[in-house]
């Protein structure tokens, strides 16, 4: 009888020592060192794995088979001089393999001076790269342009050429491509001004950095284009200056110059454009 009274009292002192562990205002469990079983998962694990996810999404750093970018630019005047440009461009990248990469950036230009038809610009391009992913490369593409402010019906080119990356850095990257392509143009004049059959040399530059721990980046493309068969020589070249206002939206300003020197009686050699607008980027 003493026995099993003495039983008792243990069992019931040992009860009470454990329901203290836990504090009476808290309704948390009690941390052990308990090891999980290889298949099962903690809450605890589970949070933490997605705020990884989360942080993983917003660094966004994993390859992407599809980028693009859409922009739109423009400029609005009235009193002397009514004057109306609006701008839209894109650039589209798509990543089939490591060996071969398709690109297009279409754009088209709407402009009214003094409610009279200034521009209209449309130029659509199809680019192919293989081997992409190396410092040299390959490169082949086509192009369609009809423009309002040269007087051009439209304007047909093919290319083919090599390609070099010169730097590559997290914050900086140069390349330098050179091509030789063949170009047809209709002019809107053909009885003075007879259309164009040649080919080229084409040469482009092509820069982006992006400024330590800054929202702010800049771009440039410089097109060196003489002919091989005839005299005509033509360049162009832009500078954007992109300023990040979130992941995928930013504000852009860009200068732009285009030159060649042989256009439509009547028509300037040299064109000169500042624009100011919002660019939308994503990936998937």
């Amino acid at each position: 009888m003493k026995l099993t009274l003495f039983t008792l009292i243990l069992l019931l002192l040992f009860f009470n020592t454990n329901a203290q562990d836990t504090p009476s205002d808290t309704l948390q469990p009690i941390k052990t060192d308990t090891v999980m079983p290889a298949d099962s998962t903690s809450e605890e694990e589970e949070e933490e794995e997605g705020e990884e996810e989360a942080e993983e999404e917003e660094k966004d750093d994993t390859p992407a088979k599809f980028r693009y970018r859409i922009a739109a630019d423009g400029t609005y005047t009235s009193g002397n001089v009514n004057r109306a440009l609006i701008q839209f461009s894109s650039a589209l990248d798509f990543n089939n393999s490591k060996i071969i990469k398709f690109s297009s950036s279409p754009s088209y230009i709407y402009g009214q001076q003094n409610k009279v038809l200034a521009e209209k610009e449309l130029f659509v391009d199809f680019r192919t790269s293989i081997l992409h992913e190396r410092k040299f490369y390959y490169l082949a593409f086509t192009s369609f342009e009809k423009s309002n402010l040269r007087k051009i019906n439209d304007r047909f080119i093919g290319a083919a050429g090599v390609g070099l990356k010169i730097v590559q850095r997290p914050n900086a990257y140069l390349s330098a491509t050179n091509v030789f392509l063949y170009e047809k143009t209709d002019f809107v004049v053909n009885e003075k001004f007879p259309d164009r059959n040649l080919w080229r040399n084409s040469t482009r530059i092509f820069g982006e950095y992006t400024f330590h721990d800054s929202k702010l980046s800049l771009s440039h493309t410089l097109f060196l284009q003489p002919s091989i068969t005839e005299k005509n020589f033509r360049w162009n070249g832009n500078i954007i200056l992109k300023y990040q206002l979130s992941k995928h939206i930013s504000f852009r300003s860009m200068v732009e110059n285009s030159y060649e020197s042989i256009v439509v009686p009547g028509r300037q050699n040299n064109d000169f454009r500042w624009t100011f607008g919002i660019a939308y980027e994503g990936k998937k």
